[in-house]
């Protein structure tokens, strides 16, 4: 009969199966908290739309395909999303011609007819003087704009 070594791993060894049965439970306790979102911001009039922003964290922008962009979820509480031909948001000292902003699919807004996300063009950092820019379309041509200032905390 072979004779196990009295090694640290053979003495050790069933110590590694009982984390890995733990480490499950650390994750679906993770899991089922709720994350919490900073509060919506003002709504505003965006031609026959209103239009409220939420951003989904307060931190800085991240690099997303060759872009750097921040994550927010628009809410249409007037206005029918169907009647949006299509939406983008940018952040930045003016908004992004139409004809620019076609030309990627970045910073375009997608989702439901109950919420809309978008990760919005940023640039890296932000400056006081920057803005939420909020672009929409209409069918029939018509081109609306509105814009948000950035909070104080955000503005290095």
């Amino acid at each position: 009969m072979a004779r196990r070594k009295n090694t640290f791993w053979n003495r050790n060894k069933f110590k590694l199966s009982g984390l890995i049965l733990i480490l499950p439970i650390y994750f679906l306790y993770e899991q089922l908290q709720p994350p919490v979102f900073p509060d919506a911001w003002e709504e505003k009039q965006v031609g026959p739309f209103e239009i409220a922003i939420q951003p989904l964290n307060n931190d800085a922008p991240y690099a997303h395909h060759e872009d750097w962009v921040k994550d927010f979820s628009a809410f249409v509480n007037e206005g029918e999303v169907s009647d949006i031909r299509q939406g983008y948001v940018n952040i930045g000292e003016e908004p992004v011609p139409l004809d620019t902003l076609q030309q990627d699919d970045v910073g375009i807004l997608h989702g439901s007819e109950l919420l809309q996300h978008v990760h919005a063009i940023a640039p890296q950092q932000f400056e006081p003087q920057h803005r939420v820019w909020v672009t929409l379309q209409t069918w029939n041509g018509e081109v609306h704009q509105a814009n948000w200032e950035l909070p104080d905390n955000w503005v290095k």
